[in-house]
């Protein structure tokens, strides 16, 4: 299964696509932010942002777009600029027939590090850690998006196994999916 990872932003949009066997191996296919300047235009940036989701849709063809939902912070105009470039996922996602998933950044971080306070260097550690990769995503929005289609991805495969394999994430990712029932 491929799957898109976005962590939006309108400074800092992190993109990562991954390719997940059933056996819940993850393969890092491609990894990007996409910077506009702060100073820019409103509509240039997202015309900026939207064609570099297109971009990469057309390109990788994803199966599954996984996206940060936008959640209350003290900053509006950040919390603004995020919801902004969701609508422009959510909009492209539509536009091409592929599914979405949300996920709140508490559930990315428990299903990727399996702790839902999990900080930015211990999210960007477990991330290289399930991808093989010998140095963290940089900036730290590439790593979070590529966290985001992580989590997706195990949901949406719903692959459980005993396979000795899996991190401790993994694993405790399985195990809450198994006692809540769920089927996704």
């Amino acid at each position: 299964m491929r799957v898109l990872g976005v962590d939006p932003g309108l400074t800092r949009c992190g993109i990562g696509v991954i390719d997940t066997a059933k056996s819940r191996q993850v393969t890092l296919v491609h990894v990007e932010t996409i910077h506009t300047a702060a100073d820019a235009e409103l509509a240039d940036r997202i015309l900026l942002i939207g064609e570099g989701l297109r971009r990469v849709i057309d390109a990788y063809k994803p199966d599954a777009i996984a996206l940060e939902r936008v959640f209350a912070q003290q900053n509006l105009p950040s919390v603004m600029g995020v919801a902004q470039v969701s609508g422009v996922l959510l909009y492209l996602a539509a536009q091409a027939g592929i599914p979405v998933q949300l996920h709140t950044p508490s559930e990315v971080k428990s299903a990727v590090s399996g702790s839902g306070r999990a900080n930015k260097a211990q999210m960007g550690q477990a991330v290289s850690r399930i991808l093989g990769l010998s140095e963290i995503p940089k900036p730290a929005d590439s790593a979070d998006a590529l966290a985001v289609a992580i989590a997706s991805s195990w949901r949406l495969g719903n692959v459980v196994t005993s396979d000795r394999s899996q991190t401790p994430a993994q694993l405790a990712w399985a195990k809450a999916q198994r006692a809540s029932g769920s089927k996704k």
